[in-house]
């Protein structure tokens, strides 16, 4: 008979819990609404036909992100370990998911702390008299600038916000091949937010599950408030209509479905193994069932009021400027640090309007960032718990982290660093290796430990067996889909260009293909290592 008792864990108290499910709850909700619910939802939505493009997200939401989320907060939970020892605890075979999915963590934690380091420079420049990005009198200004309602007397004129973004803040450079010199106040910023980071993680589940009260709350006041307003401006329900109106039609478009994919894995944080940390903290009878479903109706809700608060901003700028809206909706670091600045400054009191939205991003960034580090943390700190769980060293090895990435980070504050911003962005932290790791997942626990197995550790966790529709979602629909999903992303993969015009050197594409092998490769090359090394047959080597 197979057991089904939960493994001896020796070094549970020193590891330390969770004081109660609320620290757990906002710490996942910390992880997996961040600046993807804000900035990227939204504009898939209005790109792959409004309203119809909620059919193939339900969808994937059903069978794919929900299943994985709830495989890795239980997994976590039953192991009470972290990313990678959970996986040897129910199956040795397959512990390079865990070293594979911590390489993308920490590829995550160099290049997504960048973004708070710009959105606090932001935020400094708020508290302007004058809101700088507003006008095209200062030194960093070309003679090609224009202000908000002037006319454009020339086909190379540039906004005053998108010279603020590309000239005082990046200074960006023609292209890769030019890196130029670190932006001093940027990095400053930076190291500002890696200070943050580390206080926020250096007593564990101590100070994260305090700080989460704050960082993964407030958000949502800014993020009411930035609605209200958005909603009582002239030309907010043309935004919202343009967000929501459904176009049926675009559900033929297979991108439409691969973008669906790819949104789900991406905001609800799966794959990374930072879900398994943030579980591993429970108390082993804690409802993590229960919770799953709570907290992805929560990260699916977020991001259908995001793109309310967002639309109704972009249809008010739409209204102002008498142009159509497709004209001013953008995604990613172009709506956050481009499209929503130009709207804010069309409003009454519109340092109030930016400082209230940087602040959002920031917090929204920064429970992401150091939950991913806590996640990258106890991976490596599991591996060897009875020399890291002894003194200071887990501080010391949290604050080796922090200073490396920093270093690492400093190449993309450069004046060339967006560059490599988006290297990071569109190799090393998303699509292929997430695609790649979550078809693992599901082979390794719905067929090679077995998904009836599992349930009955479920069900020694809380106490009964789940609706049998996860257990079909691990062996069936889930790799099924993943799978579909993995191989139409590569027949259709176009190389990486910097604003659809960049095209970046062959090296360049290089450090990525480099970013995405260096994760993605750990399974299989695990797999030979401990088939060869560990005595024993092969049913021995991949069963615990």
């Amino acid at each position: 008979m197979k057991e089904t008792s939960r493994p001896s864990q020796p070094q549970t108290t020193e590891r330390g819990q969770w004081a109660n499910k609320t620290e757990f709850m906002l710490a996942c909700a910390g992880n997996i609404i961040g600046l993807g619910n804000v900035w990227r939802f939204p504009y898939l939505c209005y790109k792959n036909g409004g309203g119809a493009f909620f059919l193939p997200y339900i969808i994937f939401l059903l069978t794919c992100g929900v299943p994985l989320f709830f495989l890795e907060t239980s997994l976590g939970q039953y192991t009470s370990q972290g990313a990678i020892t959970s996986w040897r605890r129910i199956c040795p075979l397959f512990e390079g998911l865990g070293y594979g999915t911590q390489m993308v963590v920490f590829y995550s934690g160099v290049y997504y702390i960048v973004i708070l380091a710009w959105a606090l420079l932001y935020l400094f420049f708020s508290f302007s008299s004058t809101l700088p990005w507003t006008s095209c009198q200062n030194s960093w200004n070309t003679a090609e600038c224009f202000e908000q309602g002037q006319n454009i007397s020339t086909g190379n004129a540039s906004s005053s916000v998108t010279e603020f973004w590309e000239r005082r803040i990046l200074g960006l450079s023609p292209g890769i091949e030019d890196m130029g010199s670190v932006r001093w106040d940027l990095a400053l910023c930076l190291l500002l937010a890696w200070i943050l980071c580390y206080f926020c993680v250096w007593k564990g589940v101590k100070s994260t599950g305090k700080v989460v009260y704050f960082t993964a709350t407030f958000p949502y006041v800014m993020l009411l408030v930035l609605l209200v307003r958005g909603l009582t401006l002239p030309g907010a329900i043309d935004g919202i209509r343009f967000y929501l109106y459904p176009n049926p039609a675009r559900l033929t478009d297979p991108q439409v479905w691969m973008d669906a994919g790819s949104q789900i894995l991406f905001s609800y944080a799966v794959c990374s193994g930072v879900l398994i940390a943030l579980g591993s903290y429970n108390n082993y009878n804690n409802n993590c069932y229960r919770d799953c479903i709570y907290l992805c109706l929560l990260n699916s809700l977020t991001s259908f009021v995001a793109g309310l608060a967002i639309f109704s901003v972009l249809g008010f700028m739409a209204s102002e400027l008498g142009t159509d809206i497709s004209t001013v909706a953008e995604s990613g670091p172009g709506l956050a640090f481009i499209a929503y600045p130009r709207a804010v400054a069309m409003m009454p009191l519109p340092q109030l309007w930016a400082i209230f939205f940087f602040i959002m991003i920031i917090l929204l960034g920064l429970d992401s960032e150091f939950v991913y580090i806590e996640g990258l943390l106890s991976a490596i700190s599991d591996l060897k718990p009875s020399f890291f769980h002894v003194g200071h060293r887990r501080k010391l090895l949290l604050l080796g982290l922090s200073v490396l990435s920093f270093l690492i980070g400093l190449l993309i504050v450069t004046e060339g660093g967006l560059y490599i911003f988006h290297l990071f962005d569109y190799y090393a932290a998303s699509g292929i290796p997430i695609m790649f790791f979550a078809i693992f997942y599901s082979i390794c626990v719905g067929w090679v430990y077995g998904a009836d197995q599992y349930y009955d550790n479920i069900q020694d966790m809380i106490g009964y067996r789940p609706l049998p529709f996860m257990k079909y979602c691990w062996r069936y629909i889930t790799p099924a889909t993943c799978t579909g999903t993995l191989l139409f992303s590569l027949v259709k993969y176009t190389p990486l260009k910097f604003k659809n015009i960049y095209v970046y050197p062959s090296w360049g594409y290089a450090i990525g293909v480099v970013f995405v092998l260096s994760s993605s490769l750990m399974v299989p090359v695990w797999m030979v290592y401990a088939t060869v090394t560990t005595p024993g047959t092969f049913r021995q080597v991949h069963t615990w």
